[in-house]
């Protein structure tokens, strides 16, 4: 049986309602939700040298203990959006989800366009982000 693969990326530092949400949307999408894990070293470039708060392979273990996710991927530190797309066409999913707002949505629609998926972009729930969560424990 061919599984309808969804794929989501991200940091996933602080898991939250939002992430939650989004990850039990995305994998409503299809059969088989895979989450493409950002680098430690790119958290730290997107975000601040605080970040992130959990390791990698921390981060990896929370995603995976969630119901909603079959798979982890564990990204090496990526610099440039061919390598992003080099990802992308390697896994060729059928459904590219992404949280409204996504900084980086025309490179994913050109990732999505160039594999033959389709975008959906996923509401943004109202409930406090990881940076903000950060900044009100005094993490940042």
């Amino acid at each position: 049986m061919n599984k309808k693969i969804v794929l989501v990326g991200g940091c996933f530092d602080l898991l939250h309602y939002g992430h939650i949400a989004f990850l039990k949307q995305a994998k409503s999408l299809g059969d088989h939700l895979i989450v493409a894990l950002e680098s430690d070293e790119n958290v730290r470039r997107l975000k601040n040298e605080h970040r992130p708060i959990h390791t990698q392979q921390q981060r990896r273990e929370m995603l995976e203990a969630l119901s909603c996710v079959n798979e982890v991927i564990e990204l090496p530190p990526m610099t440039t959006d061919k390598e992003y797309f080099d990802f992308v066409i390697k896994l060729s999913p059928a459904v590219i989800a992404v949280t409204e707002g996504d900084p980086i949505l025309a490179q994913k629609q050109q990732q999505a366009t160039l594999v033959g998926a389709q975008l959906v972009v996923i509401p943004k729930i109202h409930s406090p982000s990881t940076s903000q969560l950060a900044k009100l424990l005094g993490l940042e």
